[in-house]
């Protein structure tokens, strides 16, 4: 007779972070279609009159494409899909690095958006495997 390990209370917090990562990536997905259709580049002056430029066509690319993934990854996180998982993990981490460009712009918001990308890859890594097991 075989005992079957119970599943613990972070199989709740994978559906947490397949909803964050889908709901990131619509956001992301949205900003990157609005760049794409809006002007071709963005400036913005802050208080100490330094002047940031960028090129709004390739960040709404960038932006829809990873959306898109985020937004596949998160739905089959889901389903319990090991892929879905390394996806998510890898997506997390480049949303988190990404957020670092953002922290002279908007640093409270960087930072809470890393700290949910560090709780997302914590609860896929290690506990992912305990939704195909409840699953099955």
């Amino acid at each position: 007779m075989s005992i079957e390990p119970t599943p613990s209370r972070w199989v709740g917090w994978i559906g947490f972070a397949g909803t964050i990562i889908l709901l990131s990536g619509f956001f992301s997905a949205t900003q990157g279609f609005i760049a794409l259709i809006g002007p071709d580049s963005y400036f913005r002056v802050d208080e100490e009159n330094e002047l940031y430029l960028f090129d709004a066509t390739a960040y709404g690319w960038w932006n829809l494409i990873v959306g898109l993934l985020m937004i596949f990854a998160g739905a089959s996180l889901y389903v319990g899909a090991t892929w879905a998982r390394v996806v998510a993990v890898i997506l997390a981490g480049v949303s988190a690095i990404g957020q670092l460009l953002l922290i002279p712009v908007q640093p409270w918001w960087a930072f809470i958006i890393i700290a949910v990308n560090v709780l997302v890859i914590y609860a896929v890594t290690v506990h992912g495997h305990e939704v195909r097991e409840e699953r099955a």
